[in-house]
């Protein structure tokens, strides 16, 4: 993640209103508080990441880089059994809430075994009442959907699976 997406996001969640948000992925964690007074941001780089501390009245980030040994040397499998190392995962890119449709009365965008290509809509996240359009990256065939509609997202969550082949 880099500098301006770290800043952008102390933006976002100075401005929604939210008291804490925890963000965390292979290389980063993030989480960021805003208590009712303003306390200046702290930022604390990874020792792979060299970036000076930012100081910000608006909300407290701590940086850090999870320590995990284990090795996984295991391919995914699924409850049915179906290795699912040779799929494409579509993320969420935000946190919001998930919709498969544009309406309750509107059929959803993609359903399983639907063919997609690359910019095509497959799903919608609602984020501090905007509702965006989440596109498809890759061409494949929709395999699974891993996210129950109107349901919570968090960023970089897995939502679809694609088979590019």
């Amino acid at each position: 993640m880099k500098l301006n997406e770290i800043q952008d996001l102390i933006k976002f969640v100075s401005k929604s209103g939210v008291s804490e948000v925890e963000l965390e992925t292979k290389e980063i964690k993030i989480v960021i508080r805003t208590p009712k007074s303003a306390v200046p941001v702290v930022m604390q780089a990874a020792p792979v990441i060299t970036t000076p501390a930012i100081t910000t009245p608006v909300a407290n980030v701590t940086n850090t880089t999870p320590v995990t040994t284990e090795n996984k040397t295991t391919t995914p499998v699924n409850n049915s059994g179906v290795d699912e190392s040779k799929y494409v995962t579509i993320k969420s890119p935000m946190i919001g809430t998930f919709y498969r449709s544009a309406g309750p009365d509107k059929p959803a965008f993609v359903q399983v075994g639907d063919e997609i290509a690359a910019g095509k809509a497959v799903c919608i996240i609602e984020a501090m009442k905007l509702f965006n359009e989440i596109e498809s990256d890759v061409k494949g065939k929709i395999v699974k959907v891993l996210v129950n509609d109107s349901t919570p997202v968090e960023y970089d969550q897995p939502l679809f699976l694609v088979d590019p082949s």
